[in-house]
């Protein structure tokens, strides 16, 4: 369904990324990663993802707390790769405090990854979009860009801007050929989450395994959400059917928000 289109996905190396940039891979995508992690790793990744499904992939470093170094990636999958189509803007971090310990530099981080790093990326892919008259902006948002829980101020804070930035392209891009919406994961058993949990579980002075049961409590499904699920919600968001989909917050939450 893909093929001939390329993608950019940020924070690819492990998690939700990786398994959204296998996904667009197998739907004959080329596919430019970019994250954290060991060189050999990394390499073995882009090797096996292109030799499995013939395509070509490709790996950037940028950090993107770094502006210049965001709109350095979106420039190097259009010169190595051209485009780029698909833009899925997923790299995030979390910190947790409560809002009168938060450190401010903290906050600022949380930010530049989590909001800002999509405003650069997308400005920078938005040109070829629309010089090719289509495009498809995935943003992984979050459960937290629609609620809030506490001591987590610069995540909600983030996400709900990453809500908000998705609408407004959203409405500037229709008429191109573009679209950009949102997915909203709840909890998805990725580094990040299991972070929390361990965390957590010190905190309380409980198992890692009673923590990780009180977590899905909270979910009528009492069941984390998979990255393959949200892969595969991506891979539809870029298909046809999708075509007028677009400044849409997708809930992939188990039924948590709904509640």
């Amino acid at each position: 369904m893909l093929k001939g289109r390329t993608a950019l996905v940020t924070g690819s190396t492990s998690g939700i990324g990786q398994a959204i940039a296998e996904a667009l891979a197998v739907a004959g995508a080329d596919v430019m990663l970019n994250g954290f992690g060991e060189a050999k790793a990394i390499e073995r990744q882009c090797a096996q993802l292109a030799e499995a499904h013939g395509v070509r992939v490709l790996y950037n470093g940028a950090d993107l707390a770094r502006g210049d170094e965001v709109e350095a990636l979106v420039g190097d999958a259009q010169q190595r790769l051209g485009g780029p189509d698909i833009l899925v803007n997923n790299a995030g971090i979390q910190y947790v405090a409560p809002v009168e310990d938060f450190p401010p530099e903290q906050w600022d981080r949380v930010l530049a990854i989590n909001l800002t790093s999509n405003f650069r990326a997308i400005r920078a892919a938005v040109p070829e979009m629309r010089r090719r008259k289509w495009g498809r902006i995935v943003n992984i948002a979050s459960a937290h860009g629609l609620i809030a829980s506490i001591n987590k101020t610069a995540y909600i804070a983030a996400k709900h801007g990453v809500v908000g930035l998705t609408k407004a392209v959203a409405v500037e891009t229709a008429a191109a050929g573009i679209t950009c919406n949102a997915i909203c994961p709840g909890w998805v058993l990725t580094p990040l989450v299991e972070k929390q949990i361990h965390d957590r579980a010190r905190e309380q002075s409980l198992s890692y395994e009673e923590m990780r049961a009180r977590w899905t409590e909270r979910v009528p499904s009492q069941a984390f959400v998979e990255p393959k699920q949200i892969a595969g919600l991506t891979v539809f968001l870029c298909s046809p059917a999708a075509d007028q989909m677009t400044g849409t917050p997708l809930s992939i939450d188990g039924g948590w928000v709904a509640q």
